[in-house]
């Protein structure tokens, strides 16, 4: 028979474990809209994803036993990014690996590169339909390829040949961004034989210099970030320069250090600029800039040293539970940080469909 001390230290263990499984209340920092209050809003900051943690996979029992415990998986310089269902990738510059984020495990991994395979300086990554990973390395000055269970393929590349910074496929064409030449190489995805050369060194309307990141749309047209000519260049499948987008300034629709792209399925483009410390949208077949969003400081949504974004519409479920009940989400919107405590943005673009706005940003009390 148990003693009645030790029956009530039974039940005062029970309670505080108890306690401490359930989700301790966080902060509440209001909601983050874009365009702000009284503007219809089009887009919601969501949540930011530095470490395994964020993921939100928690043990109260062993916080219980062992105290708060932070995950030692954290993200540090995400680079570049890309997804799958159920995944988000990232491409980190400091581990020199391609972090994986589970989004149903909860849990941080990376692609298992070793011997041929082994990564140097993974900069940017793409993933096709059939789950290959096409891996721009810098340090290799190849493009990896690993299959849909993260074996190593093939690498495409012979010594000198470029400089890889990003990286896109469409059909059967990779198309290598080469800081160092400063054009676009296209490759025979079958061979890895020169197809076409995009782009020469200069600043006339079809020259690049210092291109860092690109994507292609649905339609193979073609989008680069010219760095240090202050603009996004756009070709179209064939290669044929259709318009430049932006200059040097410092008012919208202009760049002090682009960085990023991507392109949504409604014809707009997404630029991250490390400068100005915000992302822009533009029109594609206008190239007249819509909406910028992010700003730099400590605040939720706010962007520090940004360098990559990307658009993913497969993995809008798992970011439900942080959007606005009035607010429908319709694609998701990752933007990376080279520096502060928030690595990874995620941002909904959606549809309010409430009858009055509400979601104005509530800074947090000051603590005495």
């Amino acid at each position: 028979m148990m003693r009645p001390g030790f029956n009530f230290i039974l039940i005062a263990f029970f309670s505080l474990l108890a306690a401490s499984c359930a989700q301790a209340p966080k902060q509440d920092y209001g909601t983050v809209f874009y365009p702000p209050p009284p503007e219809t809003p089009r887009i919601q900051f969501l949540t930011s994803i530095s470490s395994e943690d964020d993921l939100g996979k928690t043990s109260g029992f062993r916080e219980y036993l062992l105290g708060e415990q932070k995950s030692e998986k954290q993200l540090t310089r995400p680079f570049g990014i890309a997804h799958d269902k159920g995944h988000i990738y990232v491409a980190d510059k400091t581990a020199n690996k391609i972090i994986i984020l589970d989004l149903v495990k909860k849990i941080f991994s990376n692609i298992i590169d070793v011997r041929a395979g082994a990564l140097k300086d993974p900069m940017s990554i793409a993933i096709t339909d059939d789950g290959y990973k096409y891996i721009a390395d810098a340090g290799r000055e190849q493009i990896v390829v690993f299959d849909d269970n993260n074996e190593f393929i093939r690498a495409y590349g012979n010594e000198k040949q470029f400089r890889p910074t990003s990286v896109a496929v469409y059909g059967n064409k990779i198309f290598v961004c080469d800081i160092r030449e400063n054009e676009i190489e296209v490759l025979d995805k079958e061979s890895g034989d020169v197809l076409a050369k995009i782009g020469k060194t200069g600043n006339g309307k079809e020259d690049l210099h210092s291109p860092t990141h690109l994507a292609v749309d649905s339609e193979g047209n073609i989008f680069i970030t010219d760095a240090l000519n202050f603009r996004v260049q756009m070709f179209d499948k064939n290669g044929k320069f259709v318009r430049s987008i932006g200059e040097l300034g410092t008012y919208p629709g202009t760049f002090g250090r682009p960085k990023g792209i991507d392109v949504d399925r409604d014809g707009h483009i997404y630029t991250v600029d490390a400068s100005f410390e915000l992302i822009q949208i533009f029109d594609i077949e206008t190239g007249e800039p819509l909406l910028p969003f992010g700003k730099f400081g400590p605040a939720p949504g706010s962007t520090y040293l940004p360098t990559a974004v990307h658009v993913d519409y497969d993995n809008v479920g798992a970011f439900e539970k942080y959007a606005d009940p009035d607010f429908k989400l319709k694609y998701l919107i990752y933007v990376g940080n080279m520096i502060g405590s928030h690595k990874l943005n995620v941002y909904g673009f959606g549809e309010w469909t409430g009858t009055s706005f509400k979601g104005v940003y509530k800074p947090p009390e000051k603590k005495e």
